[in-house]
């Protein structure tokens, strides 16, 4: 056992400083995407690089092979539940896939989506789609060439789909959405062929300092701990861990709307609760961070929507929202704001995309991410390819790329390939989630009509948070809810919009 004592306490100190150089990374990243000058972007994009490079070379180096292959067999007779068994066993599953990737592969992606990112951040409001392409062939291709690095492959989008929803695969994804889509699809033309609620009094001035003195409220009644955590701008919200004692959330504010950035920052406290909950033992070691993307969204998704849009919700927030803009609410009742922030339309936007229609969305980027990847479509032919599809599917048509294909940052900041279906796999989590935790705590429903949420995020903060990625995403389901499952998203959605539009 002493043997096992010094081998795991020396891997615990190779990787803290690992994480050391990541987190360095992820406050350059915060810093980069919300207030540095755009003149640094070139410099920021060698920095990213160089600390992406280092951090890969420590966690590739074969002495750490070495002692995680001396550890194995330690882990295999320690309990399953055992937190040492479980740091020896994901770093080891991560160390076998990292070392299939070359050191100057992994460089050249992380300069390549600090550059993009800086020029997405000007293409995009001067709809300037022509000055991404290049960006986004340079994407493509550093994307193939991730995803071969684990060839042999049933499709080359497999590796970049396991890598954020680990055991998961293109076919599953494609049936999994083929099963939702079937029952999505009639309930949205079922509501759309009705008159649509009105929602103007959404569109008009509202003071981004009152709207951020808003939902910090919420957020902080929500567990969002300000404590380790801030709230800034950026243009295209997200939420970032540094280190667990500082998880940052960031929002927008659009002139004119009140939902995007009311919305946008529960969805990202929602992210960002999530790891303010994982056990502080486990800092500095793969284990200290959401399991994956479909998991991390169902808590974005759950508290953005099954609570934030919620009737109950509302009947205790309404009054304080309602105090802060009198002049443009002073005339709206409750049940015409529930109704206004739940309207179902053909829509534009993604991340402004009501729950009917929104996996839709998702589903025509993930059809673009597997062609772009096959070679069955080409960057130059995206922009057309985007509003087709969106005529065929949703019956609009932007009238420019900016709320067109450059409206999402995630492949002007990352890699082509499972950048989106962990916001469906989310939507279908949080729903088995939800539903998990009110049959085991009824009193949430009560609590959230109180403006409390200690019982909701207790349960949440015991089942989900804590565990970090100590169990990957099938074992967490496992012992939650059993396994996945659409049904209970789909009796949501079709009891909440029935019940709204009397379907």
């Amino acid at each position: 056992m002493t043997d096992f004592t010094e081998k795991t306490q020396a891997l615990r100190e190779r990787l803290a400083e690992i994480s050391l150089l990541n987190s360095i990374g992820a406050a350059l990243y915060w810093d980069q995407a919300t207030y540095m000058p755009r003149g640094g972007a070139a410099w920021r994009g060698k920095q990213l690089a160089y600390l992406t490079q280092q951090a890969h070379a420590r966690f590739t180096d074969p002495a750490l092979g070495k002692l995680l292959d001396e550890l194995m067999p330690y882990a295999e007779r320690l309990p399953a539940d055992s937190d040492e068994a479980a740091l020896i066993r994901v770093t080891h599953r991560e160390y076998q896939r990292a070392i299939k990737v070359p050191a100057e592969l992994v460089a050249a992606i992380s300069q390549h989506a600090s550059e993009s990112y800086q020029a997405w951040t000007v293409a995009r409001p001067a709809d300037d789609f022509a000055r991404m392409q290049p960006y986004l062939e340079r994407t493509l291709d550093l994307s193939c060439r991730y995803a071969e690095c684990f060839a042999p492959y049933d499709h080359i989008a497999d590796p970049l789909i396991d890598s954020s929803d680990y055991g998961m695969k293109a076919a599953d994804i494609r049936a999994i959405f083929a099963d939702l889509r079937a029952a999505l699809v009639p309930l949205a033309q079922a509501i759309t062929a009705q008159a649509p609620a009105d929602d103007t009094f959404l569109h008009q001035h509202y003071a981004p300092e009152l709207i951020e003195r808003f939902t910090t409220d919420v957020i902080k009644r929500f567990g969002y701990d300000f404590e380790r955590g801030r709230l800034d701008r950026t243009a295209h919200p997200f939420a970032i861990r540094l280190n667990h004692g500082d998880v940052r959330i960031t929002t927008r504010y659009p002139k004119d709307t009140l939902s995007d950035p009311l919305f946008s920052t529960l969805h990202e406290a929602g992210h960002a609760m999530y790891e303010q909950g994982v056990k502080a033992e486990y800092e500095g070691t793969p284990l200290a961070g959401g399991t994956s993307a479909g998991v991390h969204e169902s808590q974005s998704r759950l508290w953005e929507n099954l609570v934030g849009r919620s009737y109950d919700f509302w009947e205790y927030f309404y009054p304080l929202l309602r105090s802060l803009f009198p002049e443009q609410l002073a005339q709206i009742e409750l049940e015409q704001f529930y109704r206004a922030i739940n309207k179902v339309e053909r829509s534009l936007i993604r991340t402004e995309a009501d729950e009917v229609t929104y996996n839709l969305h998702v589903m025509i980027r993930f059809d673009f991410e597997l062609q772009l990847l096959e070679g069955s479509l080409r960057i130059a032919d995206l922009p057309e390819a985007w509003h087709a599809r969106y005529q065929a599917d949703l019956g609009v048509r932007a009238p420019d790329d900016r709320d067109g294909v450059l409206q999402d940052v995630h492949w002007f900041s990352g890699l082509i390939g499972g950048a989106f279906q962990g916001y469906t796999l989310g939507n279908i989590l949080g729903a088995q989630f939800y539903a998990k935790a009110l049959s085991e705590r009824p009193e949430i429903a009560e609590e959230i009509k109180r403006g409390t949420f200690s019982a909701l995020h207790s349960w949440l903060q015991q089942n989900i948070y804590q565990h970090g990625s100590k169990y990957t995403a099938p074992e967490l389901i496992a012992r939650t809810v059993g396994r996945l499952d659409s049904a209970p998203y789909i009796n949501y959605l079709r009891q909440k919009y029935g019940a709204l539009y009397r379907l």
